[in-house]
């Protein structure tokens, strides 16, 4: 049993001299080579030491948002903003033209509500009640119109025969003129132009009775839209107010200052620019409807209500009527009669772009003639003859309404600005009587 001790001393001593050799192997182990290359030593080294105090500072990477030039992060966040407003413009036009029938017939609204308005404010002062004052304007407009537009379909239907007898007269003479004139057309080409015109009409029979039947769609449509139109000019003549309070009930309120103050603005713009058209369309049947009278071009009047209607569409609409004056006196009544017209058509025209509606619209509605040309062009392709009529007005009130709310948030800036700003208290709040602290 004395022997056992020893015999665990000894296991003991090989054992710390046995982890005594290992420690010494690891380290060993953990120091690089002096013939092995640095980089297989770093990669063999658990820590990488940090560099020495007198090794170059090198630049860290920097945010790949701050990599990308100036000029292309202002692209870019304008172009998908551009985007963004061409998809809602987009999905807008596409839900517009599933419902243009009610549109067209709402806008017409709004222009017939515009020209009688101020009848039913004068109705009014006078000392009618509302509800009366609005039910005669509206019966008196409607009634007046109803009347141009049966007077217009009367007299063409009066004068039909007669203006048929009249159009082959002259399409004889234009012959014979053609013939003796200095274009040295001949009768064989004029004949073949005849031809050419009744093949086109014989092979398109089949188009024109489509189209025919497809008119007995756009009467009906159009008839909805006229009672639309006549409704929703009654209750805009009779609460246009409170509809108006009740819309501007569904804008943020933080912009519903800014539009209920250019609200107005925009409805007097709309209001000076109908009346205006109206009495320029007036001035423009009233001298070009004289002029072919007194030269004997038959229909005069028929054709001096088309002009005044054909008017509200801007440049447009009086280059298209007083193009058709002068074909009507070109087949009725001969060269010289229609070069007489044409003096006249272009005389009235060029008194009304430069003198007429520059002093009858005014500044208010002023708007370039680029502009119109284009508006006009946008709204026939979008809606046709009644996106055109509309075009311009929209463009107009567009105008005043963008120009009010770029004042007013200018103005705003500016008052918030010069407004004391509370703010904490800092060095310079304290009072110079008191001592600086030592």
């Amino acid at each position: 049993m004395s022997r056992v001790p020893g015999w665990l001393g000894r296991i003991g001593a090989g054992l710390s001299e046995m982890g005594e050799r290992l420690n010494e192997q690891r380290a060993k182990d953990d120091e690089p080579d002096a013939h092995e290359p640095d980089d297989l030593a770093g990669e063999e080294l658990d820590h990488v030491p940090p560099p020495p105090a007198y090794a170059p500072a090198v630049a860290a990477r920097p945010d790949p948002a701050a990599a990308v030039p100036w000029g292309m992060r202002v692209a870019a966040e304008a172009g998908w903003r551009l985007l963004v407003l061409a998809g809602t413009l987009w999905v807008l036009m596409k839900v517009i033209s599933a419902v243009q029938l009610v549109v067209l017939a709402f806008v017409a609204a709004l222009l017939i509500t515009a020209l009688l308005q101020p009848t039913v404010a004068r109705l009014r002062r006078v000392g009618l009640p509302r509800g009366l004052a609005t039910a005669v304007t509206a019966v008196l407009g409607f009634v007046i119109m109803g009347l141009v537009g049966w007077f217009v379909v009367w007299q063409v239907m009066e004068n039909a025969d007669e203006l048929s007898g009249q159009i082959q007269d002259g399409i004889e003479d234009l012959r014979k003129w053609l013939l003796n004139s200095p274009f040295h057309v001949t009768e064989d080409q004029i004949n073949d132009i005849a031809t050419s015109l009744r093949d086109a009409v014989g092979a398109n029979t089949e188009e024109l009775t489509s189209a025919g039947l497809e008119g007995v769609t756009v009467i009906v449509e159009a008839l909805t839209g006229i009672l639309l139109a006549m409704f929703s000019t009654l209750f805009l003549l009779y609460d246009g107010k409170r509809i108006w309070q009740w819309f501007l009930k569904l804008v943020p309120a933080q912009a519903r200052p800014g539009i209920a103050g250019a609200g107005p603005r925009a409805w007097r713009t709309l209001t000076a620019y109908v009346r205006g058209t109206v009495i320029v369309a007036m001035i423009d049947a009233i001298f070009i409807g004289l002029g072919i009278y007194f030269l004997g071009v038959p229909m005069a009047v028929p054709l001096a209500v088309i002009i005044f209607l054909a008017s509200f569409v801007p440049l447009v609409g009086a280059v298209v009527s007083g193009a058709l004056a002068v074909v009507v006196a070109l087949v009725t009544q001969g060269v010289f009669t229609a070069v007489m017209a044409l003096a006249v058509v272009l005389a009235v025209q060029q008194i009304e772009g430069h003198i007429l509606q520059p002093f009858i619209l005014g500044r208010a509605v002023r708007v370039h003639p680029l502009a119109v040309i284009l508006s006009v062009a946008a709204g026939g392709m979008v809606a046709g003859i009644g996106g055109a009529v509309v075009a311009v007005p929209l463009v107009a009130v567009t105008n005043t309404v963008v120009g009010y709310l770029r004042a007013y948030s200018r103005e705003a800036a500016l008052k918030a600005a010069r407004e004391p700003q509370p703010q904490a208290a800092t060095a310079s709040d304290v009072s110079a009587s008191d001592p600086p602290p030592q």
